[in-house]
């Protein structure tokens, strides 16, 4: 490709997309009707027009709607939280990399314990991926067996998880147009794969950490959370690099990292924060994402679970976790 050609690319792909691109199938089955409703349910408008004070008539006390229990922010809570998340990681890491799933010492807890299932081993032929994926997969395990020590005889077990290449990961391909309606994305058929299955994981890892970092009240658990938070900023950035430095010779990588960000943005709410890594014409890389202050973003657990969950509607299970996480956060958020 000539580079007026390369030009031209980056600088009419700066704009970033005005409508993000709506998830309409989701791993739960989410249909068109369902979300129809939810939105419509959520413009009732009951306003008298016509200025009259109108008097309400008693009418006796409905029964109450059977509701998910409340969502408890504790530090043990956002702690346990967080392990949900690490065990994903780290079972797809393990498994990907080494061919093997975590011990099963490391997935025992509180809650409903469940396995992993479908992963596979990637055959990498470029050295310095395959270098710096063992790397992850020793750093992810090591952040479970922390976050267990720290929890003690509080923390959670593994709950099952779908690391299938025909469940979740397909799911989430087909809502952000990777793969077509009938395709299946398979994130161990080669190192691309690999590496946007882990562009979609380590982006909602670090802006998770950020997210639930403010309300951790427990100094010790703070300085916990910033040190994990600051190890999967490095994991993220170590795969946006590899994605941006393979994009170059191969922009429909770069396109993909777009469409990935544009369906988490689709799911965890209005404001268009998520980001690919495309660059901007300047020349400037894209490799951090971060607001105009130069700041990472963050997400809060619901917003979190609506990525995880593949939905944008409030549940507690679906995508990568069938039947949910386990602890006292596990509701996404009703995002529409």
């Amino acid at each position: 490709m000539k580079n007026n050609e390369i030009t031209e690319m980056l600088a009419a792909c700066d704009e970033r997309r005005a409508q993000r691109r709506q998830f309409i199938k989701m791993a739960g089955g989410v249909s068109a009707a369902v979300a129809g409703a939810s939105l419509l349910a959520g413009c009732d408008d009951d306003d008298d027009d016509d200025g009259d004070v109108i008097t309400p008539t008693p009418s006796p006390t409905p029964t109450p709607t059977p509701t998910s229990p409340p969502q408890v922010v504790s530090d043990q809570n956002i702690l346990n939280f967080a392990l949900n998340l690490e065990y994903l990681e780290a079972q797809f890491y393990a498994f990907a990399v080494n061919g093997a799933y975590l011990p099963d010492t490391l997935l025992t807890g509180t809650g409903t314990g469940g396995a992993a299932t479908g992963a596979k081993q990637v055959t990498f032929t470029d050295p310095m991926i395959r270098a710096f994926a063992r790397e992850i997969a020793a750093d992810e395990q090591a952040h479970v067996a922390f976050l267990r020590s720290q929890l003690g005889s509080a923390a959670v077990a593994q709950p099952a998880l779908d690391l299938r290449p025909e469940g979740a990961f397909t799911a989430a391909a087909r809502a952000a147009g990777l793969v077509g309606a009938t395709a299946t994305f398979d994130p161990y058929a080669n190192e691309n794969n690999f590496l946007l299955a882990a562009f979609l994981f380590e982006d909602v890892g670090v802006t998770a950490y950020k997210g639930s970092a403010a309300l951790l009240e427990s100094k010790l658990y703070l300085e916990a959370a910033a040190g994990i938070m600051a190890a999967e900023g490095y994991h993220a950035a170590m795969v946006r690099t590899a994605l941006f430095r393979r994009g170059v010779q191969t922009p429909t990588l770069i396109d993909a990292t777009e469409s990935i960000s544009n369906a988490r943005d689709s799911l965890d709410g209005n404001t268009d924060l998520d980001q690919g890594v495309r660059p901007a014409v300047n020349g400037v890389a894209n490799i951090v994402p971060t607001d105009a202050n130069a700041l990472a973003f963050g997400r809060s657990a619901g917003q979190v679970l609506n990525i995880v969950y593949l939905t944008p509607t409030a549940t507690n299970k679906g995508g990568f976790f069938p039947s949910g996480v386990n602890g006292g956060l596990n509701l996404s958020a009703a995002n529409g």
